[in-house]
């Protein structure tokens, strides 16, 4: 088999794997070297389906010993096997970088023979990228669960971020579909992580030239839809991550159903593109708006509103805190309206001490007023001639994008004439159940972070 044969089962094996970030580390090219990283990471490029593609996204080998259910690459699945060596890992690298087609590398692999092998081959592959090449481009480099911690700290000094996959949200869920994996052999990797890149804060304010341990950080991915686990359960669960392990993102994607297995969703079954759409809105909620997962869903409620992304979601079902004064309301609150953001939240602040604002003044600084209008008040009055009927509410938080991406069964296209056929959205729709018809209908205990 050659070169080019391996280039294309590899990087087709990678193609599931979404978290392709570049961001946070910052490196200097060297004299007699090739590449560099800056603080706000690489260039990106996105393919027609959102994937990013900015970076050689590869395996090593997409053979491996786990048979872990959800994955193409699983052992008792019967595919085209390939497998790269690390010179030539490091040789693609360099000429993909050469001739400008990426500015840095994403490695990952299936499991050879061991995770102490298969790290082994990765520390091999990225030691002649750093070492004989000089490559000082960004790598983001997949660690193995089980490996030695010894070798992981090896390849955590050579990478600019590291990441461990979860997968899958609870314990339950992992014994079913990938029982070679166990939560702590993928929590224990995360904890020692974190540890390196605190321990190494510390040497480089005592030694200037002391190695960097990932210092891109490190992140995880979970796969949406392939189990019952609910929204509620994820989102709970990358709370704890984010506070337990510094993660630097979660990753979430949508599953794409590859192979045929009965605990798993038919292959005629559509990815839950939304459903991710909304994990994400809400991880965003959880780093930058000062919101908690018990917040955002409950027991009651533990799927997001396909209609409504969650923040418009939660100040629907929490009209008792509104309208508030945006004159006078702290920067926590002004986060938590419809429509305003973490920079137009920064701007009110910064403006109102100059003066009063009104409405027209807002839409200067950035609010989006078509969603914020129901929510505030300007110098103690709403804006003239706004009508805050439920239906009036509701039409102006749903974004069209959204309605055309759900299918659920019980929605049907708003209508711009006829009010009279138009009922109050429920506080969380729940989401389209076709794709967990066939999963696994014993839901485990989720992960304790």
């Amino acid at each position: 088999m050659n070169l080019m044969e391996k280039l294309e089962i590899l990087t087709e094996s990678a193609k599931y794997d979404v978290a392709c970030t570049s961001s946070g580390s910052s490196r200097s090219g060297q004299p007699g070297g090739m590449g560099n990283t800056v603080s706000m990471g690489i260039c990106h490029s996105f393919a027609s389906d959102g994937r990013c593609i900015s970076l050689l996204k590869v395996l090593m080998t997409n053979g491996c010993v786990y048979d872990c259910a959800y994955c193409v690459n699983r052992k008792s699945n019967p595919t085209r096997r390939a497998a790269f060596t690390p010179q030539e890992i490091a040789d693609i690298t360099m000429q993909f970088y050469r001739r400008n087609y990426i500015e840095g590398l994403f490695l990952s692999s299936g499991i050879m023979r061991n995770p102490d092998y298969t790290t082994e081959q990765l520390i091999a592959a990225l030691e002649l990228l750093r070492n004989d090449y000089k490559f000082g481009g960004y790598i983001h480099v997949k660690a193995i669960p089980g490996a030695d911690d010894a070798l992981l700290s090896r390849l955590g000094l050579l990478a600019d971020r590291m990441s461990v996959n979860i997968e899958l949200p609870s314990q339950g869920s992992l014994e079913k579909l990938a029982p070679d994996k166990s939560k702590q052999s993928i929590l224990q990797p995360m904890g020692l992580i974190k540890e390196r890149i605190n321990e190494n804060r510390y040497d480089v304010v005592k030694y200037n030239h002391a190695p960097r341990f990932a210092p891109a950080g490190q992140s995880t991915q979970m796969i949406v839809g392939a189990t019952p686990d609910t929204d509620q359960r994820i989102i709970t669960l990358t709370e704890g991550l984010y506070k337990k392990y510094g993660l630097k993102r979660v990753f979430f994607s949508a599953y794409t159903p590859v192979v045929e297995h009965s605990l798993l969703p038919a292959l005629d079954t559509k990815p839950p593109l939304l459903r991710e759409h909304r994990l994400y809105q809400a991880d965003w909620l959880l780093r930058f708006y000062g919101f908690q997962a018990s917040e955002l869903l409950d027991e009651k409620a533990p799927n997001f509103n396909p209609l409504l992304d969650p923040k418009c979601s939660w100040a629907v079902n929490h009209r008792e805190q509104f309208p508030v004064e945006i004159n006078r309301a702290p920067y926590e609150m002004l986060l938590r309206v419809p429509g305003i953001g973490v920079r137009s939240a920064q701007r009110i602040v910064k403006a109102r001490r100059a003066g009063s604002l009104d409405f027209q003044a807002l839409k200067k600084l950035g609010v989006v007023l078509k969603r914020a209008q129901f929510f505030i008040t300007c110098r103690g009055r709403m804006l003239e001639g706004l009508k805050v009927g439920e239906h009036t509410l509701l039409r102006s938080l749903m974004s069209g994008p959204e309605l055309a991406q759900f299918q659920g069964p019980q929605v049907e296209q708003l209508s711009l004439f006829d009010d009279a056929e138009l009922s109050p959205l429920p506080a969380a729709a729940a989401l389209p159940a076709a794709a967990l018809e066939t999963a696994i209908t014993a839901e485990g205990a989720a992960f304790d972070v």
